[in-house]
Formats: structure tokens, sequence, C-alpha cells
């Protein structure tokens, strides 16, 4: 029976099937190695849903500049590309990063495409909209870059919508990181 039901999980889902803490979810990267959420135990981070060919597209800048003031201090940024909205994320996971770093000079850690709604979405997606809605206390992820912040016990503390600056969130990433005791 475990065999079956791993056995219909798509390549590109996380390797666990059900956990029920953030710490305990494992996606795999854009090689499909294993990055296992354990290792961000005790830091801030923020999750967003991202794409190459979208209007929001420019907010890697503003990702970026976030990850490299805060991530010696204990702040993770993940990017997950999704093709699921307007279809502007058709590239592979290698074009993916190598778009991500030449446009935006991106260092933070672009994981395995995937999907975040529906009956194939990544159970890290799974978990996020089960403990944060969005507006009007909708799961689904509405569109390209909406944005979840994680504390350093993995709570999810905030859902941010697309049209939400990397750069309006700043305030309550100090906040988390001083509560992170980093």
């Amino acid at each position: 029976m475990v065999a079956y039901l791993y056995s219909k999980v798509p390549k590109s889902r996380t390797l666990v099937k059900k956990m029920s803490k953030f710490h305990e979810l494992t996606p795999l990267d854009r090689r499909g190695e294993p990055f296992p959420f354990s290792q961000l135990e005790g830091k801030t981070v923020l999750i967003v849903n991202v794409a190459s060919k979208c209007g929001f597209t420019p907010q890697y800048k503003e990702l970026e500049e976030l990850y490299k003031k805060y991530k010696d201090q204990g702040f993770v940024v993940i990017g997950f590309p999704c093709n699921q909205f307007g279809h502007q994320e058709p590239s592979t996971d290698e074009e993916i990063g190598q778009f991500c770093q030449l446009n935006f000079g991106v260092t933070f850690p672009v994981l395995k495409k995937i999907n975040v709604n529906g009956p194939e979405a990544d159970p890290v997606y799974e978990y996020l909209k089960a403990h944060k809605s969005g507006m009007l206390g909708f799961k689904a992820i509405k569109w390209n870059f909406e944005k979840f912040l994680v504390d350093g016990k993995g709570n999810v503390v905030e859902r941010y919508s697309s049209l939400t600056k990397p750069s309006s969130i700043e305030k309550q990433i100090e906040k988390l990181l001083g509560k992170n005791g980093k």
C-alpha cells in the first residue's frame, strides 16, 4: 500500500506524503535533490511562487535585496517556480535558474518547478495554504509571487498577495528575526 501511494506522487512533489510540521517537509531543488526544511529551523523564511514571464517578475530584485541584507541574520528566501498562472513559467528548471541569476543576480534558493493549486499541488503549498488563508478566507493561490512568511519555529505568520512588494514587509521580517534571537 505504501509503495502504491509513493508511486502516485509526481517527481516534482516533495519526498514526503503528509507532514504536520513545516520543518519536516522536504521539497526538491531544481536538480531533483532533497532540500530538507529541517535546515531552516530557527530561521525566518519567505516562500514565494515565482515565474519568469510575469508582470511581477521584477520582484526578484527586491527579494534578492532582502535576502542579501538579512541572510547572515537567519533569513532565507525560497522561490518555487510555477507555470499554473497564464503559463508564465514554461522554462525548464535549469533555464529558470539561469534566468534568475543572469537577470536579477538571484543567489537565494530557487527550487524545482511545482504546482501550487489543485490535485497535483506540492505538499509545501498544501501546508502553507492550510495554515494561512488568503483574502476572504480563500486558500488557493491567486497568482505568481504570492508570499508566505514563516518564523523560526515553522509557524506561518503571514500571507501576502502578489501586489505586495517584498520591500514593504521588511519591518515584519526584522521583527521575526529579533524573535528568532539572531
